[in-house]
């Protein structure tokens, strides 16, 4: 089987295909032929930034080919996609039994990959924010996969204002198509009337104005891997909060909200209410181009990798 690879940390250009024999799933995991990958921001980071090579890890979404000990969820054959620890940009994945689910008949293998991660992530992220309705609401990469999926949500959860924050003008239609009342760029000098709720994906630098950003009492979610720092004085002067989410310890910890969250964006899916955009579906042989479309902040939407069948 064909799976991508790197050996030493470096930008896109590290990445590259090799032919292997196929993995054997073990005690509670899966063998699943991969119609569709998604590329995430975390891992085309760590690729550049990390201390050493790993395998490259992510969704994946295809057909059950073989099950290990155990298994008795899923049979040879049931169309599913999950979360791929280990070797996940190749043909043939291992999933394990807790971290997989079922795609309905009503999405495709890429519609899986675009929407039930990256929406965990956003419905995650707009939950620990505690939103009310009528609560204005600001998301930061907001073209981004898990930033159109938020904009939606809070849009369908009764916000009154939907703010997008990006990089760039030229994603100013895309957002508004998307779910936004109004775009800002991360370089104003202001991000217009303050919000009661900020959801930032990127971090960095970008806390200081996302925090600023925030009307008296609001509350800033953090989700992102960039890092940053929030100056506590910041925060007193308007009893303003910062939280931090991660989607992990839910998967973890509550796997049956995990599962509730997960129906839930599918049920808004099959009623029209939820669109997963894509900005590109790739082969498997140009995940270098995908990391560099993610790495540039190019996309609009979930970057896709397809080995054919999707």
């Amino acid at each position: 089987m064909r799976r991508v690879r790197f050996e030493v940390n470096g930008g896109p250009e590290v990445l590259f295909t090799e032919d292997v024999e196929a993995p054997a799933p073990g005690p509670g995991e899966l063998l699943v032929r991969a119609d569709a990958i998604g590329v995430t921001l975390p891992v085309v980071r760590k690729v550049r930034e990390g201390s050493e090579p790993f395998p490259l890890g992510g969704e994946v979404a295809g057909t059950v080919v073989e099950v290990g000990e155990g298994v008795t969820a899923f049979a040879p054959g049931d169309r599913v996609t999950g979360l791929c620890f280990s070797h996940g940009y190749a043909e043939l994945a291992v999933l394990h039994e807790a971290m997989t689910s079922r795609i309905p008949d009503h999405a495709s293998s890429v519609e899986a990959v675009a929407l039930v991660r990256s929406g965990l992530v956003a419905r995650g992220a707009y939950e620990s924010a505690r939103p009310q309705p009528g609560e204005s609401v600001l998301v930061t990469a907001a073209a981004s996969a898990v930033g159109q999926i938020a904009l939606q949500l809070a849009r369908a959860g009764g916000a009154s204002r939907v703010v997008a924050a990006v990089s760039s003008a030229e994603k100013a239609d895309f957002v508004r198509e998307t779910g936004a009342d109004e775009v800002v760029l991360y370089g104003d000098e202001s991000w217009g009337e303050p919000v009661d709720v900020v959801l930032d994906g990127v971090g960095g630098e970008l806390l200081k104005p996302a925090v600023k950003a925030l009307a008296p009492g609001g509350r800033l979610v953090a989700f992102s891997s960039g890092g940053g720092t929030v100056e506590v004085y910041d925060l007193l002067v308007g009893g303003k909060s910062v939280i931090a989410f991660q989607m992990a310890l839910i998967a973890r910890g509550k796997p049956e909200l995990y599962a509730a969250w997960r129906d839930e964006l599918w049920e808004l899916h099959r009623a029209g209410r939820l669109r997963a955009a894509v900005h590109a579906e790739l082969p498997l042989e140009e995940a270098a181009r995908a990391h560099e479309l993610i790495d540039s902040r190019r996309n609009l939407g979930k970057v896709v990798l397809v080995t054919g069948g999707a």
